[in-house]
């Protein structure tokens, strides 16, 4: 069975089909059996109680860390902490391929002619907290070739999102790209956070699209959200929450699975076939 590696506060993770992180004696990995015995995640919300007028209760549940700024390792990609001078010159040659710019439509910087503009970008990126970004490394070739960032981090109220995907044209399309979205969510909900979101501008279809593809359901559109190099920017909004977790691991995993693609590297089942059940709502 697929299981996600995770190196999270310096300590290396799996996350079982209950998406409870667990290890077997000695840090092995656990077993199927052992897996199938894990407790319930302790990010879980347990609301009971409700009071007239307002949420229910939420019981054992409290703060999470923040992510840390620390790899993250699956079988396809691995996710680095963000270093524009070791990062930046294959990431660069990789959008370069990108001959529209397309990639950059929705996203407020970009494309960038040159290395060095790329650099002059991506030096603060490197340095923030939130966003904290991280470069996309495909295992096979060991080149970075795509960014992605958690932001708007608020533990006290367990709210993550992930967003600044910026892919070049050879991670798109890819098991390395969905398993570089699989690992971030993955880590989110590990370290006990309830919510995990995903905005992008209304009018953006295959954001949209991937949104859905990846379980994250539709809530709604922030009308005049934003400017967004000088135009307007409605941004619909989706999100997974932590209830939801347990059944979205298992859908990644089985869209993982290397049983799932064929000796000609193409999948058998499709990973939105797997999420549509779990979604709440489109958009």
């Amino acid at each position: 069975m697929c299981r996600a590696r995770v190196r999270t506060a310096g300590v290396w993770r799996w996350w079982g089909r209950c998406g409870h992180p667990f290890s077997g004696l000695n840090g092995r990995v656990g077993s199927a059996a052992e897996s199938s015995r894990c407790p319930v995640p302790r990010y879980a919300s347990a609301m009971s109680d409700p009071a007239p007028g307002i949420g229910p209760v939420v019981h054992g549940w409290s703060a999470p860390g923040r992510p840390a700024r620390e790899p993250l390792d699956g079988r396809f990609v691995r996710l680095e902490p963000l270093d524009p001078a070791r990062h930046g010159p294959t990431i660069h040659e990789a959008n370069l391929q990108d001959a529209s710019g397309s990639m950059w439509a929705y996203l407020p910087y970009g494309p960038f002619a040159t290395l060095a503009d790329w650099t002059a970008w991506a030096e603060p990126m490197a340095r923030s907290e939130d966003p904290l970004f991280f470069a996309i490394v495909d295992r096979a070739t060991g080149l970075a070739a795509g960014v992605a960032a958690y932001l708007a981090i608020v533990p006290e109220h367990g709210s993550i999102e992930v967003g600044h995907i910026a892919y070049s044209p050879r991670l798109q399309r890819t098991p390395a790209a969905t398993e570089a979205m699989f690992l971030m969510m993955a880590t989110a909900f590990g370290l006990g956070y309830r919510r995990y979101e995903w905005k992008c501008d209304a009018l953006n279809g295959p954001s949209r699209a991937a949104a859905a593809r990846l379980g994250l359901s539709y809530e709604g559109v922030f009308r005049q959200h934003r400017v967004v190099k000088g135009h307007n920017r409605d941004s619909a909004w989706f999100a997974a929450i932590d209830m939801e977790w347990p059944a979205l691991q298992a859908a990644f995993e089985g869209w993982l699975d290397p049983a799932n693609f064929d000796t000609a590297g193409s999948q058998r089942v499709r990973l939105s076939d797997l999420t549509a059940p779990i979604l709440v709502s489109r958009g």
